[in-house]
């Protein structure tokens, strides 16, 4: 039995070519698809991460902070969160994972203010913005260094500063 030479004819030449085009088109296509949603499971699954880091955290500060306010009497306000925001994010074009891990990396290094007088916090803010000045922080093989440029100290201090990458 002989099978017929469709490999010289052109019509069939350019359907093999097509069909190969095709292939390595929806190939791509499935890569970028695939790409883009793993990305945002990944900012989802971070951000769900610092979540719960910090709500541990402020969970075991307030439940020490509870034992402290049982053995006194007075009621006083205490700190209960820690926000930070980076003015300069677009700038060193940083993404939201770095920025998220930055903001968790402040949180755990201010996690002790957490469920502290608020009066205590309030007069040694010069200590507070010097803990974070005075850090560098490490995130994916690069250094930050974060400048404060407005602090506001309530029931939730509210940090806003540069980040300067010095690696």
């Amino acid at each position: 039995m002989h099978i017929p030479p469709y490999h010289k004819k052109v019509t069939w030449q350019r359907f093999f070519v097509g069909v190969m085009v095709g292939g390595v088109v929806a190939y791509c296509t499935l890569l970028y698809m695939y790409g883009s949603m793993y990305e945002s499971l990944i900012a989802q699954n971070n951000a769900f991460r610092s979540e719960i880091t910090e709500l541990r955290n402020q969970n075991d500060s307030l439940l020490e902070d509870n034992d402290d306010l049982s053995e006194r009497p007075s009621e006083e306000v205490t700190v209960e969160s820690i926000n930070l925001t980076i003015e300069n994010m677009e700038e060193l074009r940083l993404d939201r994972l770095i920025a998220d891990k930055l903001k968790e990396l402040v949180q755990q290094e201010l996690k002790h203010v957490v469920g502290k007088d608020l009066s205590i916090i309030g007069e040694s803010d010069q200590l507070l913005e010097s803990t974070v000045e005075n850090k560098s922080f490490e995130v994916e093989e690069f250094t930050y260094t974060l400048t404060i440029t407005k602090l506001i100290i309530s029931k939730n201090i509210k940090i806003t500063a540069k980040a300067e990458r010095t690696t």
